[in-house]
Formats: C-alpha cells, structure tokens, sequence
C-alpha cells in the first residue's frame, strides 16, 4: 500500500515537470518569434510604411519602420538598401555605408548600392575603394554613365591627394592650400583633407582659416578629441576663450579622462572666469576690483598677447572712470603700444588728459582715433569737447585759477577759494599798480569759485563752454553786471582809484 503510494506520487511529479515544460516551450516559441523573425505580412507592412514616411519627410519614423524590417528579415538586400537611403536622406552617410555594404555581400550584382557606395566613399576621400567600386560597376555595365564620370574623378582625386601629401612634406604651405582646394571639393566629407589644409594655415599664420577647416573635421571623425583640443588652443590664442571653452569641453565629453584636454580645460576655465568676472565688475563699476581681476588674469596667462592687451586695456579704462588720472595715462600708453590701432584705449587715455586738463594731448588722441574711424559718433563728439576746452584753457580755466582738479569737489572748492581770496584781496596792496593786479586776480577768483560750485554751469564750463562768456559782454567776473559774493570790485570811494570793497565769504 506505502509502494503504491510513493509510486502515484512520483507519477504526478513527472506530469507536473512535464507540463512546466511544455509551457516552457511555448514561452520560448512566442519570445523567439518576437526576436528571430516578423511574418512577411508584417515585414511588408513596415517595408510600406517606410515606403509612405519617407515620402512624406518623416525620416525618423520611416526610419523605425525599416529598423523594424531589417531585424525581421536579415537576408533582404533591398531592405538594407531601402534603409540606408533613409540614412543618407538624414544626412547620415556613415550609417548608410554598413547596410550599403551588407546589400552587396548579399546580392554583388547588386549595381546601384555599389554606386551609391562609390559615391559615399569619394565623398570621403577614400579614392581607392571609391575606384574598385566604380570599376565593378562599368564591368557588368559598360555603358553606365554616372560610374564612368565618378571612376575619373576618383582617379584625380588620388593624384591630387598624392601631390598634395608631396607638397606639405616639402614645406610648399601655399601649394599644399591650392591643391587641397579641389580635393575638397571632390571629397567634402574627408576629414583629413580638411585638417592638413588647417595644418598649412597655421603655419601660414592664418587662424581663422584653420578654425573653419577643423570645425567640420572635428565632427568627421567617431573619436577626434586632436581636433576638438586644436580648435580650443587656437580660439585661446585668438583671444575667444568662451569659444575655447567649449571646444576642450567636446574633447572631455569623449573621454573624460584625457590628460591634455583636462589640463588645458582648467587653464581655460580659471582664465575665462577672471576675465568674465572683471567685465561683470565694471557693469557694476566696481572698478577697482575689476583692476585686481584684470591682474589676476595677466598673471593666469603671461604669454598669450592678446590677454595682456585686452586687461591693459580694461585697467586703462577703470582708471579713468575712477579718476586716477597719472595712473591712467601710463596704463593707456602700454595698452596703446600694444595695440595702436584701438580706438577705446585711444579715448580713455584722452579723458585722461583731459582729467589732466592736458587739452593738447587730450586733441591729439582724438584726432588719431577718428583717423581709425571717421563714422564714430562718439569719437567726434569727444574730439569736439576737447578742442573747446583747448580753446577755453587758452583764455580762463576756472580750475587752474583755482589750483584745483576737475574732480574737486565743492568743499575743495571753496576752501581753494578762502585762501585766495584772502590772499589777493586788494586791500592788501598799496601801489595803484598792485591794486589794479590784485583787482583782477581777485574777479577772477570769484567768477571760478561762482562758476565751479553752480552744478549747471560747472557742466557747461566742463563742456567746454564758458557760461561767464566774456567775448560776449558777459564775462569779467559776472553774469549781467551782477557781480557775486556781495561786492563789486568797480566800486570807488572818492576817485583817484582808491578802492574800498565790500567782502564776505560764501
């Protein structure tokens, strides 16, 4: 009985393995449906729908539709031939070049995709291969038009390529340049063209030319971090570190770990912050701030010229905005010798002057910058102030009567004022000729201490307009025979030029 027992056990069991197994098996059939093959039913309908997207410009959709087709049906040269024509619509030649190739290992009469191969591959600059291509072409079809024009220009670009290689190895930049002009246009695709044509460039000396050949070569390739690290160092040299910036970043992007990329990366970053930090500084006209950072930034990069330039040119500038005048005349004559042609360095050290009450200079320096730029509104304007206050210097300058700063302020201002006047009040002289000297200065005194401590007229003076205006019956010392600070210097008692002024101080 305990036998028969054990014996209907094991019995259910094995049925129940078994039956594990069989849905097992269907399991599997189902998912290895999914994944070795779709039904031609199915296989024809993403063909179709690949075939109606693709007319209609919906290259990503029709694109899934043959992704769909091809893992369905691996052995369909057409539908790998159909795919990469929706690689090439994209613009994606180097994905078009697999399927292409996999069409003809699986029909080689396959004429057309070997075509269409030749024709990526010259576009490449794979003259070689592009040949064998054309040539397997006019051998099963003599009378194939397009191979035959295609088989030529991929003769000449090998020759082009091979004296072009021939004249860069002689040191022939300029040759190597003209030469690689055709190859380019037979091969835009190549980018080793493109980056011996930036190699003669940059020896030539021409930057900028390099910079438009390595941009798309830098994309030409999977991996072209030598690039991506060229194109960063040159916007450096260039002066563009943003631009520098975000060239070594690409490199990174690709392999996080490069040493030179990384190295040139933090160079670049620590430069950029200065230098974008000291522009926000003086938005915010903090000026001296802006100064150290400038300085900062001269000694992150000693030996790029173009960085040593432009913080000079800066300093120049913030110095004359905070009106360290001696200070900003030496920065701006560096800044100029290392950049004469730089009208903003120009008008600083001109303000500068000006500051100086140098109004000769002040002259000079707009004149030659209008020299550089005839149209600059603001040159022109400057020019103009500058001659006027030459002009007025040469007749009275209220603050050198004074013996103050155009920056002086009120109560500078007025103490310079109490001083002289005390000092050339005429009641302190005795001979008529003294009074009479004495008399003068001491008008002259009080119309720069009236015209100097008015806001309005002290603007107009510092125009270059004298508001006092004696060429128009205005002047000597008062506005309308109004004369200020409660005297009047013309008043006499008796005659005989025997003077007794009312004075006070204002």
């Amino acid at each position: 009985m305990k036998y028969c027992n054990m014996e209907s056990g094991r019995r259910k069991g094995l049925s129940s393995v078994l039956s594990s197994l069989s849905l097992l098996c269907v399991v599997l059939d189902l998912q290895l449906d999914g994944v070795l093959g779709a039904t031609p039913v199915e296989i024809e309908h993403h063909l179709e729908m690949g075939r109606k997207l693709l007319a209609a410009g919906q290259l990503a959709e029709a694109l899934s539709h043959y992704h769909s087709a091809v893992e369905g049906d691996s052995k369909n040269y057409l539908t790998y031939y159909k795919r990469a024509a929706v690689f090439l619509a994209m613009g994606k030649s180097k994905s078009a070049l697999p399927d292409l190739t996999r069409a003809i290992q699986l029909k080689p009469d396959f004429l057309a995709a070997r075509l269409q191969r030749g024709n990526i591959l010259l576009k490449q600059g794979s003259a070689l291969e592009a040949r064998q291509d054309f040539e397997a072409v006019l051998q099963r079809s003599p009378d194939q038009a397009e191979a035959r024009e295609q088989l030529f220009r991929a003769e000449e670009l090998e020759e082009l390529q091979d004296e072009a290689h021939a004249a860069h190895t002689s040191g022939d930049y300029v040759r190597t340049v003209q030469i690689l002009e055709r190859v380019i246009e037979i091969s835009p695709w190549d980018p080793e063209s493109r980056e011996l044509r930036a190699d003669c460039y940059i020896r030539l000396g021409d930057s900028r030319k390099a910079i438009q050949d390595l941009t798309p070569a830098a994309r030409l390739r999977t991996d072209n971090r030598a690039a991506f690290l060229k194109l960063s160092r040159l916007h450096y040299q260039l002066g563009e570190h943003q631009d520098s910036l975000s060239q070594v970043r690409e490199c990174l992007k690709l392999d996080q770990d490069d040493k030179e990329c990384f190295t040139h990366y933090k160079q670049v970053k620590k430069l950029s912050k200065q230098m974008d930090s000291a522009e926000d500084l003086i938005q915010e006209h903090r000026f001296q701030e802006a100064i150290d950072k400038y300085e900062s930034a001269m000694r992150t990069e000693p030996n790029v010229p173009y960085y040593t330039s432009k913080a000079k040119e800066r300093i120049c500038h913030c110095l004359v905005q905070i009106k360290s005048s001696e200070d900003a005349v030496d920065a701006c004559t560096e800044a100029h010798q290392l950049d004469p042609q730089n009208l903003h360095i120009l008008k600083d050290r001109a303000e500068a002057y000006i500051q100086l009450q140098d109004y000769e200079k002040a002259v000079e320096d707009y004149q030659e910058a209008r020299e550089f730029d005839q149209e600059n509104q603001e040159i022109r304007e400057g020019l103009e102030r500058a001659q006027k206050l030459l002009k007025q210097s040469r007749k009275r300058d209220y603050y050198k009567i004074l013996g103050v700063g155009r920056n002086a302020n009120k109560q500078e201002i007025t103490k310079a004022y109490r001083k002289l006047a005390q000092q050339w009040h005429p009641d302190n002289f005795q001979s008529e000729a003294d009074k009479k000297e004495a008399e003068k200065k001491f008008i002259d005194i009080a119309s720069a201490k009236e015209v100097l401590t008015d806001p309005e007229m002290r603007q107009k003076f510092d125009a270059g307009e004298d508001p006092l205006d004696p060429e128009s019956g205005q002047g000597g010392g008062g506005q309308g025979g109004h004369w200020p600070f409660g005297f009047n210097p013309f008043e006499s008692g008796g005659g005989g030029g025997n003077f007794h002024f009312k004075f006070t101080y204002n």
